[in-house]
């Protein structure tokens, strides 16, 4: 690999580049790369003696002021301004200096082969079809399809129409547990291919994949290095509520590049050119329509050390019938605090992608979690639970993705869903009507 190859497509930090610096001295004088400062730093007159600061992250763009904080930095032994907003991926500060690849961007080294060997449904078929419909005239396309639908397989129709057309493409995912669960389905499907699968703390390739599976907050890292991007559940956290997420995607696409979305839930302040929808599974049969159980004084009792009768009783069954399933809690406190042994996940939890793996392979029959598993798990024969379907972070949305966990085999194609409450909200309401709306169409 050359030295072009190593630096294309990426925003580098110039201390990680494993190159001599009269290399990069080099490039940058020939217009191949460009040095910014991680923050930018301006000063703006809003009245005669008033002055406010602005900054800018040059890696996640973020202008916000709550994102920026100061210290005394150790490189520069200066006060120095960092970002929050993108920390988690290490820190930028005034003094980083960062590099963006300006040169072109090598085209596909190998011939992509699609070895999928499935079959699709007619809608699957169909959606396919219209979707490479809007490939070949450049245009964004949205596949609206309920839990399920087999949006993955769809999407390896597109990708395989993209790929003849040399695309190199990025397929962005709100959720390191969707990122793992497509990796090995991806790997399988284009075997020939370099697909990099990125997420927090996996390991970083150098140069460009010819796919590139990523959570949203990757992107943060590329510049101009895809010709397509597909955005699979563009209406969930963070993605949805993140600026900076969406200006990170639009600017790691090439300007002649297009956007794709796929979900669930779509919102409807997506712009698309077009859409497909479908409302059906692959397997034929409907999507399980959630059921509701009052249980008055939940939080009490939890708080008191017992589990409530009547979800005592669902684990029991789930346990007796060997069924797995998903137990999932509003809070981590509230899921800290459940009684018993069970294992549990949230989101900074150390051993979630292990305990994932484990009610997969049967090795465990139960998991407890925060809404971080409301997306992108596909297990046979899982049911459902929800404690407290009435709180705020139970959307419509939410309660939807929850619901579609369970039924997804063609082997066991129902599943129970119950929402444990305390009192129906709207958003309960709304998502059970949603899914009976749709197995009605």
């Amino acid at each position: 690999m050359n030295v072009h190859q190593q630096l294309q497509g990426k925003i580098h930090e110039r201390h990680a580049i494993q190159l001599p610096q009269t290399t990069i001295s080099t490039l940058i004088q020939q217009n191949l790369l460009q040095l910014l400062p991680g923050i930018s730093r301006q000063r703006n007159s809003l009245y005669t003696k008033s002055f406010t600061k602005k900054f800018q992250c040059n890696r996640c763009q973020t202008s916000d002021l709550h994102h920026f904080a100061a210290h005394y930095c150790l490189k520069c032994h200066k006060h120095c301004t960092y970002c929050r907003n993108c920390i988690q991926m290490g820190k930028i500060s005034s003094c980083t200096e960062l590099l963006f690849w300006l040169g072109e961007i090598s085209p596909l080294s190998e011939t992509p082969s699609f070895v999928w060997r499935g079959n699709y449904s007619h809608l699957q078929q169909q959606a396919v079809n219209e979707w490479v419909e809007s490939i070949e005239v450049n245009k964004s396309h949205l596949v609206n399809a309920v839990c399920g639908a087999g949006k993955t397989e769809i999407m390896f129709g597109a990708i395989e129409t993209l790929l003849t057309k040399g695309h190199r493409i990025a397929v962005a995912c709100p959720r390191t547990d969707v990122i793992l669960e497509l990796a090995p389905r991806f790997q399988q499907a284009f075997a020939n291919c370099r697909i990099d699968v990125l997420y927090g703390g996996s390991e970083k390739p150098i140069g460009l994949g010819t796919i590139t599976l990523a959570t949203t907050h990757q992107l943060y890292r590329y510049f101009q290095a895809f010709d397509t991007v597909i955005i699979d559940e563009a209406d969930a956290f963070p993605y949805s509520a993140n600026k900076s997420l969406v200006r990170a995607v639009k600017r790691a696409l090439k300007p002649t590049g297009v956007i794709h979305y796929i979900s669930a839930t779509p919102n409807r302040s997506l712009t698309v050119d077009r859409e497909t929808l479908i409302a059906r599974r692959f397997h034929g049969y409907p999507l399980p329509v959630p059921r509701f159980t009052k249980i008055l004084r939940y939080q009490r009792q939890l708080n008191q050390g017992t589990i409530p009768k009547a979800i005592e009783l669902w684990m029991h069954e789930n346990e007796v019938s060997n069924r797995p399933y998903l137990l999932f809690f509003p809070t981590v406190r509230m899921l800290s605090d459940f009684p018993g042994n069970s294992e549990r996940v949230h989101s900074e939890h150390p051993l979630r992608k292990e305990y994932v793996q484990q009610l997969r392979d049967g090795e465990i029959n139960c998991l407890l979690t925060t809404t971080i598993l409301e997306r992108g798990i596909t297990i046979p024969n899982l049911q459902i639970g929800v404690i407290g379907s009435e709180q705020p972070i139970f959307t419509k949305q939410a309660l939807i993705q929850i619901a579609g966990r369970a039924g997804r085999s063609s082997e066991f194609p129902t599943g129970d869903v119950v929402f444990f409450h305390r009192g129906i909200t709207d958003d309960m309401i709304q998502a059970k009507r949603t899914i009976e709306e749709l197995n009605q169409l």
